[in-house]
């Protein structure tokens, strides 16, 4: 018990606007962290579990989570890597082409990605002459992107390492930090860094899960140990605010089950927020995103997903069908351990991700196969945990469908499709 106190503390206060008014709405019991696969049925008994509640700040409006594990836990071994997906190749593409465009950039600018994990991302901007330097915690995964030729630090984002890497690469065109915002315990410290990292003129781009799809499609499992915050606009123009930034653009994209883009400059270049971020933020506050009884009706429904969908499973097993899931995503063994999902109902996954192959899901322990296997031992019904990847998934594994599978999407509501 002294270790699980070492590595886990709670907050008392808001990460975004240093309130004590936080209010608990969703409470998803103790569970083992997300990414943190094991190797093997000996590792079982001595897995640890934390505390997974989230509550809002009732002040500034921001969702968040008080429970807090050691960084240093979380990803300095990390499993994740953007490159596996064709779906974010594409974003990625698309995302280089518009910062490219929107400063103009050219062989003498640099770009610097905070928490660049293998390096997907940046690769596109050294596709179209662009200096990059990635900053990424993970030493496996700074090491593979070192490796395929993308320049990049092992280190945490922070005042100091952005200091220390302006000194020595000189000034960003861009900063950018790609569903890394919500992994942080002091986002505002981490916006001020990127803000002394940038030359002037420069632009701050932060992409991040949004509310709005985070409550209306009940995307209870995006929540982990990793994401600490559940962003709203609102709660972003007060964190940018304190941190010496004003939000001069968001746009909406697809990714994770629905993100923001939040594009901004510093204060000292830009003066007021824009008008239409302001718009977007009155029109979210409308619609109950930063209201506690908007967030109480979350609950409600992630409460009777679980229970639409273990009662789903235990009726098909129940008529002799077989199960297994695709997919071993941090939002999935959050979906698996607050259902209580585990090898007596879905006997295994399948994964593409050569790093997750071969071990086991953290909380319920499902063996992880490769993709491949699906379509040889034929399950009659595949649970997709990955469910935001789910057409891509679909299409890929057209042989599993050709030979009679099913899939079973579990978020918003469980649905054979």
């Amino acid at each position: 018990m002294t270790q699980a106190r070492t590595l886990h503390h709670r907050r008392t206060t808001c990460r975004g606007c240093g309130a004590t008014t936080l209010a608990p709405f969703l409470d998803l019991g103790r569970q083992a962290l997300a990414n943190a696969l094991l190797r093997s049925p000996d590792e079982f008994a001595n897995e640890q579990r934390f505390p997974l509640e989230v509550v809002l700040c009732t002040e500034c409006g921001l969702v968040q989570l008080v429970d807090v594990i050691d960084p240093s836990v979380l990803f300095s071994n990390y499993l994740y890597v953007t490159g596996t997906s064709d779906t974010m190749q594409v974003h990625n593409e698309e995302y280089a082409k518009t910062i490219c465009e929107l400063l103009g950039l050219g062989p003498n600018d640099l770009v610097v990605e905070a928490a660049s994990n293998d390096g997907s991302l940046l690769k596109k901007f050294l596709a179209r002459g662009v200096r990059v330097l990635g900053v990424e915690p993970a030493t496996n995964i700074a090491a593979s992107a070192n490796a395929a030729g993308v320049r990049t630090v092992n280190e945490f984002f922070g005042p100091e390492t952005a200091r220390a890497l302006r000194a020595q690469y000189g000034a960003a065109a861009a900063v950018i930090a790609n569903n890394v915002l919500a992994h942080v315990d002091e986002p505002v410290k981490f916006l001020a860094a990127a803000r002394a990292f940038l030359r002037p003129g420069g632009l701050v781009s932060v992409e991040a899960p949004y509310i709005e799809e985070f409550v209306e499609h009940n995307e209870y499992d995006t929540v982990y140990h990793e994401h600490l915050c559940y962003f709203s606009i609102s709660a972003l123009l007060v964190i940018a605010e304190r941190a010496g930034l004003r939000l001069v653009r968001i746009d909406r994209k697809p990714v994770h089950g629905g993100s923001i883009r939040m594009y901004a400059k510093s204060a000292d270049d830009v003066r007021e927020h824009a008008p239409a971020v302001l718009d977007l933020a009155r029109a979210e506050r409308g619609k109950g995103y930063t209201s506690l009884a908007r967030m109480q009706t979350l609950a409600k429904a992630s409460a009777k997903q679980r229970a639409d969908l273990v009662a789903l499973l235990k009726k098909l097993k129940s008529e002799g069908k077989t199960l297994g899931a695709y997919g071993a995503p941090a939002k999935g063994n959050t979906l698996l351990q607050y259902c209580g999902i585990g090898t007596d109902l879905v006997p295994f996954t399948v994964d593409k991700s050569p790093l997750k192959v071969g071990l086991f899901t953290p909380g319920m322990h499902l063996p992880v196969f490769h993709a491949d296997e699906l379509a040889k031992r034929r399950p009659d019904y595949c649970l997709i945990l990955a469910w935001n990847f789910a057409d891509e998934i679909m299409r890929q594994q057209s042989q599993y469908r050709e030979l009679g599978g099913r899939f079973i999407v579990p978020i918003p509501s469980p649905r054979i499709v």
